[in-house]
């Protein structure tokens, strides 16, 4: 087999490697070894095969860890709506003690503070944040 050949099915089964895990840094790593294949097609030796698919491999991950696709997205759980099916939800709120009450919620009874900017008043409330067994809730017409 030609030495091309074996660069660009390594680079292959990465990229088959990377659908499994779900990140883009073995696709990196393939780039730089589909490059080190087609330096091998334009004829390069070996040590320069192995220097042209490192230098892209690393230049290619650091790149990617970099952007925005490196990182994962930092999320506050008790807000984020898909980690906590009750934000959103609504409640409903007979009286207000300093900014503080108690409620009826799926069956038990919940703390409740007002969210920031929501007025003190009795009503229906909308679930913004989860903070234990404590609801902080704003004011429904402000969805």
């Amino acid at each position: 087999m030609a030495e091309w050949m074996g660069w660009l099915a390594a680079a292959g089964v990465l990229v088959i490697l990377e659908l499994f895990t779900g990140t883009f840094y073995l696709l990196m790593i393939a780039i730089g070894l589909a490059v080190g294949g087609v330096v091998a097609l334009l004829g390069a030796g070996g040590p320069v095969q192995t220097i042209a698919a490192a230098a892209v491999g690393v230049l290619a991950t650091a790149l990617l860890h970099r952007s925005r696709f490196g990182r994962p997205a930092r999320h506050d759980a008790s807000r984020d709506r898909n980690v906590n099916l009750d934000i959103g939800q609504r409640v409903t709120v007979p009286a207000w003690d300093n900014g503080r009450a108690r409620v009826m919620y799926r069956g038990a009874l919940w703390d409740v503070e007002l969210g920031q900017g929501a007025t003190p008043q009795a009503g229906d409330f909308r679930i913004v944040e989860v903070q234990g067994s404590r609801l902080v809730v704003a004011n429904a017409a402000h969805s």
